[in-house]
């Protein structure tokens, strides 16, 4: 991972705590976490919080810092786990690439996890996490595709009557690709939670 000239001088850390509900809350992550910042001489840090299940793919918190990422505003992310930011395998391969495409380090303190000086043990421990999150994906792509090939070959028509046979054919080969609905919400232009309903209705039938 490279970084630039800016990065060595005073990096600019995101701090991400996340809690899964409103019974728990973020001081224990929290003091960890500015302990650690304190140790390494990290003073320019943001915090990030969010209350949501692991599991949950909107997160408010999160969408928010990874626009800053996306926009160059941040060098390092800082979470006290790697659980804590990826609900998935699938997702962590996601939010891995995203970091070094934007040259962004991850630092996880409690599982030894810092990318923010070259740690070759940090990158191959993360390399590896990548490589069996991609396969999962891949697994997961190729189910769909049977899947849906199955489902054809039966006959059974995919979508509901009040939706155009292309949309909903559209829908299922996206889906086949591994996309996500929110990012087949956004390359056809159509509302996040007809995506997410036609996706139920086309795995029901499959």
């Amino acid at each position: 991972m490279i970084f630039s000239d800016s990065f060595f001088m005073e990096p600019k850390v995101a701090a991400y705590l996340r809690v899964s509900t409103d019974n728990q809350v973020h001081d224990s992550q929290e003091a960890e976490l500015r302990d650690y910042c304190a140790r390494r001489g990290w003073a320019n840090v943001q915090w990030w919080r969010d209350i949501a299940s692991g599991s949950r793919q909107d997160r408010q918190g999160l969408n928010d810092l990874m626009q800053k990422v996306r926009r160059g505003k941040v060098d390092i992310i800082l979470a006290y786990k790697l659980d804590r930011v990826a609900r998935s395998l699938s997702h962590l391969a996601q939010f891995i690439a995203e970091l070094q495409v934007n040259r962004v380090a991850l630092v996880c303190p409690s599982q030894g996890i810092d990318t923010s000086n070259g740690n070759p043990a940090a990158h191959l421990q993360l390399n590896i996490l990548g490589a069996v999150a991609q396969f999962e994906r891949e697994l997961i792509t190729e189910r769909v595709r049977s899947g849906i090939t199955a489902a054809k070959a039966r006959g059974v028509i995919l979508g509901r009557p009040s939706k155009s046979d292309k949309r909903t054919r559209q829908i299922a080969e996206l889906v086949a690709e591994g996309l996500s609905a929110r990012a087949i919400s956004a390359s056809l232009k159509i509302p996040y939670s007809t995506v997410t309903e036609l996706i139920r209705e086309i795995r029901a039938k499959i």
